[in-house]
């Protein structure tokens, strides 16, 4: 399989400096000889305050690899806030600019890949299926997938010279993303509103400990509050709030069982505002207090 990569740029955002937040350490075109792919790894700044980032024309996978760091990007709406962490894949929906700022706990490393958009949608083609739906394909990517993270992996480490490396593992990260994250517009929508509800989920575990509000969540898979509801109730037979509160009380369970933490300190790692509220929605939900559960 042969395509185009003329349309790159070595620097994919046309105008933007990244030299100031970015080291990039390696670059697959200039390395590598690839024209097919282009695979960088980049060193961060640990502080932005605010960061212009343009659209990308093509498919945008960013692997962190090191470091941790709060993030919050705006794309039109809300600032969306979410955790950056080894291995929590993101993807970039193409021809959308966002704006983003953080503050990291250290270094950051990242490897990321831009795939052509052209090969993908020729392979979608080729596929039978209707135009993709990105939104929901960044979705679902954010809700987690092993085998694309170590692919993402293995392909920001590779060292081989030549082009025929980089045009299979192009074609190879097309077919995966449309055959397991991609949902057609016009057909199997409820498999692609299951990818919002499996993202949503995942977002709920990540920031547990976290203040969140059903903004927050719908904001995270692209969803306004009222369709997140809906949809959610749906798919799991419970509301967002009843499930995060779920996965909290279940926490929670776990620290009494496996630790030796007070009431007072597991609040927090439980993303309650205090011992008592805490205490409150354990009682609802097992019909015991915590220090009952963890007596029995």
């Amino acid at each position: 399989m042969v395509f185009d990569s003329a349309h790159f740029d070595l620097q994919p955002y046309t105008g933007f400096d990244m030299s100031r937040y970015v080291r990039r350490t390696h670059c697959s075109w200039e390395d590598a000889g690839w024209q097919s792919l282009l695979v960088q790894r980049f060193e961060h700044v640990p502080l932005v305050e605010y960061m212009e980032l343009p659209a990308a024309a093509d498919l945008h996978l960013v692997l962190p690899v090191a470091g941790r760091a709060v993030m919050e990007t705006r794309t039109g709406g809300r600032w969306r806030r979410h955790i950056w962490t080894p291995g929590k894949l993101e993807l970039g929906v193409p021809d959308r600019p966002a704006l983003r700022r953080y503050q990291a706990d250290g270094p950051l490393g990242s490897v990321q890949i831009h795939i052509p958009r052209g090969l993908v949608e020729r392979t979608a083609e080729r596929m039978g299926g209707a135009p993709v739906d990105y939104e929901s394909m960044a979705a679902s990517v954010a809700a987690g997938d092993p085998l694309l993270e170590e692919a993402v992996r293995s392909i920001g480490a590779a060292d081989e010279i030549g082009d025929l490396y980089a045009e299979s593992a192009a074609a190879f990260l097309a077919a995966h993303l449309l055959t397991r994250h991609a949902r057609v517009r016009e057909r199997r929508e409820p498999v692609r509103e299951d990818s919002r509800v499996r993202a949503a989920i995942a977002l709920m575990h990540d920031r547990l400990a976290e203040p969140l509000t059903l903004s927050d969540i719908a904001d995270g898979v692209y969803l306004s509050v009222f369709h997140l509801v809906r949809v959610f109730s749906q798919a799991t037979g419970e509301t967002p709030h009843r499930f995060l509160t779920r996965l909290r009380i279940e926490k929670a369970q776990r620290l009494l069982r496996e630790t030796d933490l007070t009431v007072t300190q597991i609040a927090p790692l439980c993303g309650f505002a205090s011992p008592q509220s805490l205490s409150t929605a354990f009682l609802r939900h097992t019909g015991v207090r915590p220090s009952a559960y963890r007596n029995s």
